[in-house]
């Protein structure tokens, strides 16, 4: 089993970073692989409402967001770590997950998820809110741990003075390395995802 942990900094090795190690840390220490991936800082465009994704089965920019779309279908769960601006996740990481949900929605069905934040001081829960939103429009488990997803400081020493943050972020491993062995036994013993359908309404006719 393996999961993909994106950071969502515009610094590869800063608070978000020792975050979403943490994070690995446990669920490596419970057998399940890990991947970092930094998106990068550079500009990622958004959603265009183009539709090629629908028609043509892919995004009509091929870029580091289409491929983490692609590469999703080899992964078992994901986790997404933002710092907070403006009490609202890195607007690269929203465009980068906007992008990659919409036109690989299918490659993240079913897996588990879960958000991670890094503050300075405040607008976390905020941000949580944001980046689980697309989780739970896509049949995705929630992981939650035994706080909110959240580590506190303003530089990667700081963090490490944050103990219970640093904890929550152990507990997170843990508690979706039992949600991922849990759903792998079900698909071992014949339970599988069921099969929704959907019906679209608008409100203005």
């Amino acid at each position: 089993m393996k999961v993909m942990l994106v950071n969502g900094s515009s610094r590869e090795h800063g608070c978000t970073a020792r975050a979403l190690q943490e994070v690995a840390a446990a669920l490596q220490a419970e057998g399940i692989e890990t991947e970092i991936l930094f998106i990068g800082n550079q500009p990622i465009a958004d959603c265009t409402a183009c539709g090629c994704c629908g028609t043509l089965g892919s995004c009509i920019f091929n870029d580091a967001a289409a491929e983490f779309g692609r590469r999703a279908a080899e992964f078992d769960g994901f986790v997404f770590g933002s710092p907070v601006y403006y009490a609202h996740p890195s607007g690269r990481l929203l465009s980068f997950m906007d992008r990659a949900f919409y036109a690989s929605g299918a490659n993240f069905r079913f897996k588990p998820a879960a958000a991670v934040l890094s503050a300075r001081r405040a607008g976390n829960t905020a941000s949580l809110d944001v980046i689980t939103k697309h989780f739970t429009i896509n049949c995705m488990p929630v992981v939650s741990s035994t706080y909110w997803n959240h580590v506190h400081g303003n530089t990667p020493e700081e963090v490490e003075q944050d103990l219970e943050g640093l904890q929550t972020m152990t507990n997170l491993g843990k508690n979706m390395a039992w949600m991922l062995k849990c759903i792998r036994l079900g698909q071992e013993n014949g339970i599988t995802p069921p099969k929704l359908d959907k019906v679209y309404t608008n409100f203005i006719r």
